[in-house]
């Protein structure tokens, strides 16, 4: 079967592995990263990035499924590709009773090894972090950290073509059933996959998605700074802005960053002008100086040599879930990471290969 996937980000790069290694003919088609934010027109991903939480634990269970999935594949992709994305560094999700019980709920029948703590042993065991008072957590110490989301579409890429897919670095401009379109040439396959994160609904011509602005905000850690939280897992917490945090992670810069994400609010983009405008802005600065003043809170004594924040989106379905499944013939779609999408991306790719292809998902 001949194959188009549009958009090689996340999903669509991990669909296209997939597809390949299953002997499928594979257009990958999609843009790469733009030298320039500030000026770029054309579309963005959220994976332009060195640092994204990996872990099973979560409360929903629909993602801690997928993610072991993934996770569990993650050698064969760095094998397959000889690209390192995995830093296995363990991750810390926390939260009160309520909390904590539907993550334990979410994960049954899932081997995940993970420790435990209560508030004393979080304390005694992370003694540079300040939880809320009664929060416990669970720790996966192994097979859990973080990911670099941007080597991990470069993996899965070159993996891709490695199983003979074809990369074609050009944005869609018109799909059908079967038939896509770029700037400067049109291509019959016998399916599209539409894995293009935001932008997803305008090629498609609806409005069903919900994409948000999001802000990160990143922290220059120093030597000493670095040797304090040598130990740091990532960090997932209860809160009602969604705070989690990252170790120190090396940038391209040479550098170590620590990263905080989280919003207080939800701002919606209705459209793909409003998505670009997003990016070419650089973030929002007062949100950054907001995720800062958490991170004071959460790290007493925080030192950071410099700092400096960056725009994402996330983009959301209505029932919270990604949304994979066959529009009719000729046409599926994976989109739709509502927040969580990077960690199990793998899996959700092979379940949009999987439909695309008639294959039991």
């Amino acid at each position: 079967m001949k194959v188009a996937v549009v958009g090689a980000g996340l999903i669509g790069s991990a669909a296209a592995r997939h597809l390949a290694k299953a002997g499928h003919t594979v257009l990958l088609i999609g843009p790469g990263e733009p030298d320039d934010w500030a000026s770029h027109t054309g579309v963005f991903a959220s994976h332009y990035d060195e640092g994204r939480i990996t872990r099973v634990n979560d409360r929903r269970s629909y993602f801690a499924q997928a993610t072991a999935a993934s996770i569990a594949r993650y050698g064969d992709i760095q094998a397959e590709s000889g690209i390192s994305f995995f830093t296995p560094c363990g991750a810390l999700i926390a939260g009160g009773a309520d909390y904590m019980a539907a993550v334990e709920k979410a994960r049954r029948g899932l081997n995940v090894g993970c420790d435990r703590l209560d508030a004393d042993g979080l304390r005694d065991r992370f003694p540079f972090l300040a939880l809320p008072h009664g929060f416990s957590g669970d720790i996966e110490p192994q097979n859990a950290g973080h990911i670099s989301p941007r080597n991990l579409v470069a993996a899965q890429q070159k993996a891709a073509q490695r199983f003979g897919a074809t990369r074609v670095s050009e944005e869609a401009t018109g799909l059908a059933p079967g038939r896509v379109t770029t700037r400067t040439d049109s291509f019959a396959v016998d399916e599209v996959i539409v894995a293009a994160g935001g932008w997803t609904d305008d090629l498609l011509g609806r409005a069903n998605l919900e994409v948000y602005a999001r802000t990160v905000a990143l922290h220059e850690v120093g030597p000493a700074e670095a040797a304090r939280l040598a130990t740091m897992p990532s960090v997932v917490m209860e809160s009602d802005d969604d705070i989690y945090i990252l170790p120190p992670v090396l940038y391209p810069d040479g550098k170590l960053w620590l990263k905080l994400g989280g919003d207080p609010t939800d701002d919606l983009l209705p459209d793909k002008a409003a998505i670009t405008d997003w990016f070419q802005s650089g973030g929002n600065a007062r949100r950054a100086e907001y995720l800062t003043d958490r991170l004071s809170q959460i790290i007493p004594g925080f030192q950071f040599e410099s700092q400096h924040h960056k725009p994402c989106v996330t983009t959301w379905s209505k029932d919270r879930l990604p949304e994979i499944r066959r529009l009719e013939p000729g046409l599926t779609i994976a989109a739709a990471g509502n927040g969580a999408g990077a960690k199990c991306s793998d899996e959700l790719g092979r379940r949009a290969a999987s439909i695309s292809t008639g294959d039991t998902p």
